[in-house]
């Protein structure tokens, strides 16, 4: 019997989930599998995914009194064999309802936790965590952190995947750095893609550059911000004359040819990473990098071999560890290469394919 796997999305942007589930359908449909999306009425989600010319369903997916998605979705998933992947809680409940509508008991409901939080302590939660016939945790922490609040789920039905990210084709084009900015060969240049906000340190990462030699370096924040920080952080950068030292790159669809520019990378969060795909999109393209200890970064970065840990907060420390990389090529070029090497052979997509499809079954 074939398999028909459902995504649910029901997220208002496009964001780090949403880019999950495009490269795991994509990939899911190579390998021949009936793939499909259901996801919301929002235009600005549904382009992006049209260029995987797969099915995709209109739902309401409404959080409260939302009776008309799981009697619609019953009717997609009633016959065959199927697995729906949900990314949170309540599309997991509508998920459920729906199943129960078609009668089909060959229709698997898999739950991806891309956070580290606990689990939610009441009666629904609990009956939906029991339910479902798996979870998928993106790390080993965030596992752990759910746990504490379900030490009775059977563990049996929970798998660590980490995340992974695809190569861009090779022939995507991308501009020069260093041209369009005017950043001289002799400045190290070093970079942050990804959300630019208070959570990712960027505010750290500001104050850290201000106990570097203006000389040696040159700043990349690539990603796009909320226009309110945005102000705040450009304001910070003028009144520390820091104008020749940073640029701002808009977000962009493939970041890899622009990544793949750079010297040094940094994600210095504060906050506690599920995973942190930016740290191995640098490990992938073996550039020496930067981030901090308190998500799950540890369990695959070696602190000195494949990246620098440091804590999060500590701008002194972020800057001590950036000069560590200024001073020292032979560390540099050493820890670009461990980490590519780490990269392949325990983060490669293809591992990710795997470990996921594994947990399907």
């Amino acid at each position: 019997m074939s398999l028909n796997i459902f995504h649910i999305v029901s997220g208002k942007k496009w964001s780090g989930v949403e880019q999950y589930v495009y490269d795991l359908a994509s990939e899911l449909k190579r390998i021949g599998n009936y793939v499909e999306i259901v996801t919301t009425k929002r235009e600005s989600i549904i382009s992006r995914f049209r260029p995987l010319e797969i099915p995709i369903s209109i739902l309401p997916l409404r959080r409260k009194a939302d009776f008309e998605s799981p009697i619609r979705f019953a009717r997609l998933i009633k016959r065959g064999r199927n697995i729906v992947h949900v990314h949170n809680v309540k599309d997991a409940r509508m998920a459920l309802i729906a199943r129960r509508i078609s009668e089909n008991r060959n229709t698997r409901i898999i739950l991806t936790v891309h956070t580290v939080e606990r689990a939610k302590k009441g009666f629904v939660h609990r009956m939906i965590y029991n339910e479902i016939d798996g979870i998928i945790f993106v790390s080993e922490l965030a596992r752990n952190e759910f746990m504490i609040n379900m030490p009775s789920l059977d563990l049996s039905k929970t798998a660590v995947v980490y995340d992974s990210v695809k190569r861009d084709p090779v022939e995507i084009p991308a501009f020069d750095i260093r041209s369009r900015y005017c950043i001289s060969p002799e400045k190290k240049l070093i970079m942050f893609h990804g959300r630019i906000c208070e959570e990712k340190g960027i505010s750290v990462l500001l104050r850290a550059i201000t106990q570097l030699d203006k000389e040696r370096f040159h700043l990349v924040l690539m990603g796009s911000g909320e226009v309110k920080y945005m102000g705040t952080i450009k304001a910070f950068i003028i009144a520390n004359q820091l104008l020749h030292n940073v640029s701002f790159i808009p977000y962009q669809d493939h970041v890899q040819p622009l990544v793949a520019q750079c010297d040094i990378g940094v994600l210095p969060s504060i906050v506690r990473e599920a995973f942190g795909i930016t740290n191995i999109e640098y490990m992938m393209l073996g550039k020496p990098h930067i981030t901090t200890n308190n998500g799950a970064q540890p369990e695959y970065i070696e602190n000195g071999r494949t990246g620098l840990l440091v804590p999060p907060g500590d701008y002194k420390a972020l800057a001590d560890a950036i000069e560590r990389l200024l001073d020292d090529e032979a560390l540099c070029a050493g820890m670009g290469e461990a980490a590519k090497y780490e990269f392949d052979r325990n983060l490669d997509y293809s591992h990710f394919m795997e470990r996921i499809t594994g947990a399907f079954k």
